[in-house]
């Protein structure tokens, strides 16, 4: 009887493991997913590159959010905002702004202060920052 227990115990993991992301989508609903994706210096200065995703069932035409970065010491470089574009329904999108005056080495943290514009036919109030979900693949932190 315990040996039948530990099966059915091991088999729920490995569905509740298996089912994880896509349960953890279903439960968080309709939201914008914005990844600090890479930096890379150029002449001067940063180009940032982001995977923006819109998880919401309308296009959103214009999406621009208000960002502040930070140097490795934790002080505000600079207060700036990041024309994300269109997002369309359900599709990945890979956004690049170039920096200038930025060292990338010197870019420690990324805060979102929230969406400046966020707009499109049908699109829901505050959709742009209600439920925004960040994070990185760099080693700069990304807040909220």
């Amino acid at each position: 009887m315990f040996k039948l227990n530990l099966n059915l115990a091991a088999t729920c993991l490995v569905a509740c493991l298996m089912g994880g992301p896509a349960a953890a989508q279903e439960t968080q609903g309709a939201h914008v997913s914005i990844e600090l994706n890479a930096l890379q210096s150029v002449e001067n200065a940063c180009r940032i590159s982001f995977l923006v995703q819109n998880r919401h069932e309308v296009d959103i035409e214009k999406a621009v959010y208000e960002a502040v970065l930070f140097d490795t010491e934790g002080r505000v470089d600079r207060l700036t905002l990041f024309d994300f574009g269109a997002l369309p329904s359900a599709r990945a999108r890979v956004r690049q702004f170039v920096v200038p005056g930025l060292a990338c080495t010197a870019f420690g943290r990324l805060l979102i202060n929230g969406a400046e514009t966020c707009s499109g036919d049908g699109v829901p109030e505050n959709a742009c920052s209600q439920a925004l979900e960040l994070s990185t693949r760099t080693d700069v932190e990304v807040l909220r």
